[in-house]
């Protein structure tokens, strides 16, 4: 019995630490101090977008479901965005700068896309490796929740608009 007792125990504690690995950092934590790279040229510290809620999708162009989600994305930017959000989508590292701008320009994505060179910025957040990967940070620059594939868009709506200003959410 006592031997049944402890193969238990030590399976909640594996199972704990995996999840905890799975889901990466927790809810509150502050989001790394990362620069993000855009395709533009651009280095942008991730502390600059502060002031509202900021989504960053980490994807890859051979990603059939980041591919797929990338239209309700493109949606959720141009709604959101003028009241506040912040979308930046983060092109992992094994992808080409080539590859990653026609994507961009053939899907037309009108938020920014950083270039994750060295895996910097997936490195920062946990080591994030599989994608799509979402986090959404606060305005005061707190991870609310990291997120492994598909999206619930009308959920995520919701969420972004409990973050926005009241002024802008209204």
């Amino acid at each position: 019995m006592a031997k049944n007792a402890l193969t238990g125990l030590v399976a909640l504690m594996v199972l704990g630490a995996l999840t905890f690995a799975w889901l990466g950092p927790r809810s509150g934590d502050p989001a790394p101090d990362v620069a993000l790279h855009l395709l533009d040229g651009e280095a942008v510290p991730l502390a600059d977008y502060r002031g509202g809620p900021v989504l960053i999708q980490f994807w890859a162009t051979d990603c059939p479901t980041c591919i797929s989600e990338m239209p309700e994305l493109v949606e959720l930017y141009e709604t959101l965005g003028p009241q506040g959000l912040t979308l930046v989508g983060v092109a992992m590292e094994y992808d080409p700068e080539r590859r990653v701008r026609n994507l961009v320009d053939r899907k037309g994505l009108p938020y920014p896309i950083a270039l994750d060179e060295g895996a910097r910025v997936a490195n920062a957040f946990d080591n994030i490796r599989v994608t799509p990967t979402s986090v959404l940070i606060d305005a005061e620059g707190r991870i609310v929740w990291q997120r492994i594939g598909l999206l619930n868009f009308d959920r995520l709506h919701n969420e972004i608009r409990n973050l926005l200003p009241e002024e802008q959410s209204a």
